[in-house]
């Protein structure tokens, strides 16, 4: 680059291959891991004030486990060279992961795909934590993660992004998920039913349920996941460029036209427009993208956010006849909205957007839509039978579920001695 103020390289270091998209993706990795603690705030406003604490320390928790377990392992599992289904052990402890770019993305060093790619190792489990709320002990919950990630996570990440992997663009068999609905909420989703089925419902449930306990904590936890879900979408084009463009612009649609339909259904059918729908119905808009963010047009993502919202919208409704304890409707958001938007993107997904990609059914490959089903159906498998072994696991070794006494008492004295109000 000619120009007086470039970036004088450091004796021994590689040079950056593009100064521009290194910063893009270590802005969208920090995105990213805003969404974690948003998650927090956004599960933590829907239970009861006894069990705030805890259903934050959930989420933080699992920023700190997968922060270091995705250098150690994580990572040469989910992405290393291996075979169709996982990863090998090449890139353990970060073994020839350096400033060198790499297949995955080659204008950025290998150590900024890691970290981008470890924010999204971190998010997945942390959304499991809403089926589970206010019984799960929290080092059972510990435990679970660190499992989980290794059993259920890096495989079907290895399978959707890994190079050679199942179902894999490069080398497999071409199902287009850009930026983790299979990988993050369908994996996140069938998990947080089993989880939840296997748990039992709580105590008060479904009787004695109480409100939410601060809505307002609701709306924060959403507003800053819209805000981290740029960089969960539009960094998945691994480079500053136009398909990043492409995939913001669908963010933002998206989202937008989810939180419409959730109110416009809302005033509908309940007579009044609530703010935990409005923010209920953006997250919705946000997961039901997710897939097709690099693959359609604008209008395309204004339908996917409302036709993902309609379904999610009933799914929680028929989730409560179920008397499913799904606490805080992780399944039928993420898991049903995760579906919802992979099978559209089997329909609106366009070369004309993305020439990488392939045609859906809309543009005269019904093929592609056959593709999606396969890659849904083998992350329900997988998902489902990997976390109710790992379940099993945990249950007959530290214990899942918190004596009754201390359900009752509140997850933040029982487990970990604190309030979150006081006086």
């Amino acid at each position: 680059m000619d120009n007086a103020f470039a970036q004088v390289q450091s004796p021994g270091f590689p040079p950056a291959t593009n100064n521009g998209s290194i910063a893009f993706i270590l802005i969208c990795a920090a995105l990213v891991l805003l969404m974690t603690p948003a998650l927090a705030f956004f599960y933590g406003g829907f239970v009861r004030s006894r069990n705030v604490l805890n259903t934050l320390m959930m989420s933080f928790v699992t920023m700190a486990i997968i922060g270091v377990t995705w250098v150690l392992w994580g990572y040469s599992l989910a992405f290393s060279p291996g075979n169709a289904f996982i990863g090998g052990f090449e890139w353990l402890g970060l073994n020839d992961v350096g400033l060198e770019p790499s297949e995955y993305a080659p204008q950025i060093p290998h150590l900024a795909f890691m970290a981008y790619q470890g924010m999204f190792a971190i998010f997945a489990p942390a959304l499991i934590s809403g089926a589970i709320a206010e019984r799960m002990s929290f080092t059972g919950y510990s435990v679970f993660v660190v499992l989980w990630s290794i059993f259920v996570y890096s495989p079907i990440a290895h399978m959707v992004w890994g190079i050679g992997g199942l179902l894999s663009l490069s080398g497999g068999w071409g199902a287009l998920d850009f930026a983790g609905a299979t990988v993050v909420h369908i994996n996140s989703g069938v998990s947080a039913f089993v989880a939840a089925m296997y748990l039992k419902p709580r105590k008060t449930y479904p009787d004695k349920l109480s409100p939410p306990h601060n809505i307002a904590f609701i709306l924060l936890g959403a507003g800053l996941l819209w805000f981290g879900w740029f960089g969960f979408n539009a960094g998945s084009a691994l480079e500053a460029n136009n398909l990043a463009v492409i995939a913001f612009v669908n963010t933002n649609t998206s989202a937008a036209a989810g939180a419409l339909t959730w109110l416009i259904l809302e005033k509908s059918l309940r007579g009044k427009p609530t703010a935990v729908g409005i923010a209920t119905g953006s997250v919705t808009g946000l997961v039901g993208i997710t897939a097709a963010a690099g693959f359609v047009t604008p209008i395309a993502a204004i339908l996917i956010g409302s036709i993902t919202t309609f379904i999610c919208f009933y799914a929680v409704s028929i989730k409560h006849k179920m008397q499913v304890d799904d606490a805080l409707d992780t399944y039928p958001i993420h898991g049903i909205g995760g579906t919802v938007g992979v099978i559209l993107t089997g329909i609106f997904a366009s070369r004309a957007v993305n020439p990488g990609a392939r045609n859906g059914l809309l543009f005269g490959n019904p093929d592609e839509l056959l593709l999606e089903l396969a890659a849904i159906a083998l992350t329900y498998f997988i998902a489902g039978f990997g976390t109710w072994i790992i379940l099993k696991v945990v249950d007959v070794t530290v214990g899942l579920r918190v004596h009754e006494n201390a359900e009752l008492q509140g997850m933040d004295i029982s487990e970990h001695g604190e309030e979150a109000y006081r006086g």
